[in-house]
């Protein structure tokens, strides 16, 4: 009896989930028709001629070179893009920065369902920190991400950019921009960086929002220009008492 009844559940779970998938994809195509396909084109062609078209909230027209084909990218980078706020774009030709999120968990999640349908392409990630060796994810960050992040990942400055800092970022969205590269930023396939060495570079991230500073004062973990700085300025201060101190005994003398 038992043995029908988890058969009986489980034949309807593959019957009720494929159809839930599919109304959140619908949901997700209404979504897209508001606030991407100016950009990204009709089911996601990307660049295509110029005109104009009706979607679902308003008319829009099709801006032409404006938006890349989202064909083929997947759940990976529209989960990406829409929880990080990069997207939509206030405007084109600006970079894309992390800003308040235009919609919420649930529309994100339709607009997702949306993309990845357009085609085949990575699901989201699941990374396990946990399971990653901090030494190594320090010394593979310094080799491949701190040359535009600072090893703290503050975030910098680059040519036409300007690297984000990651005490933002969750462990998903850290995964997530690895993969495919956002902006600038060189994608890292798993040929050139495991997941198991991943997993190591987004522990070291985790541990950067709280680091256990041993030294003391950490003066924003920016570097040794404000170290420098700041001991020169106790420095002089100190020379300039002392000095001080030695004018004073010496015009008593």
């Amino acid at each position: 009896m038992r043995t029908r009844l988890l058969s009986a559940v489980g034949a309807a779970l593959l019957l009720i989930l494929p159809g839930a998938a599919s109304a959140d994809a619908k949901q997700g195509e209404q979504l897209y028709g508001r606030y991407c396909v100016m950009c990204h084109g009709p089911a996601g062609a990307g660049e295509i001629g110029a005109r104009t078209g009706s979607g679902p909230a308003r008319d829009q027209k099709v801006m032409e070179g404006a938006g890349p084909s989202l064909r083929g990218v997947g759940a990976l980078a529209a989960d990406f893009y829409l929880r990080t706020g990069y997207m939509p774009l206030k405007r084109t030709g600006i970079q894309p920065r992390r800003s308040r999120l235009l919609l919420g968990p649930r529309e994100i999640d339709e607009l997702v369902a949306y993309v990845a349908s357009l085609g085949s392409g990575p699901a989201v990630p699941s990374p396990h920190p946990e399971r990653g060796d901090l030494s190594e994810g320090q010394h593979l960050f310094t080799e491949r991400c701190s040359g535009c992040h600072q090893i703290v990942a503050a975030g910098g400055y680059v040519t036409g950019a300007v690297p984000p800092r990651l005490q933002d970022a969750t462990a998903t969205q850290i995964a997530e921009a690895v993969r495919i590269g956002p902006y600038v930023m060189p994608t890292f396939t798993r040929r050139s960086l495991t997941d198991a060495q991943l997993n190591s570079i987004i522990r070291y991230v985790e541990y950067t929002k709280n680091p256990n500073d041993r030294g003391g004062w950490s003066l924003g973990h920016v570097g040794p220009v404000p170290e420098g700085l700041v001991t020169w300025f106790f420095a002089a201060s100190v020379l300039v008492a002392l000095c001080m101190l030695l004018g004073k005994r010496l015009r008593r003398g």
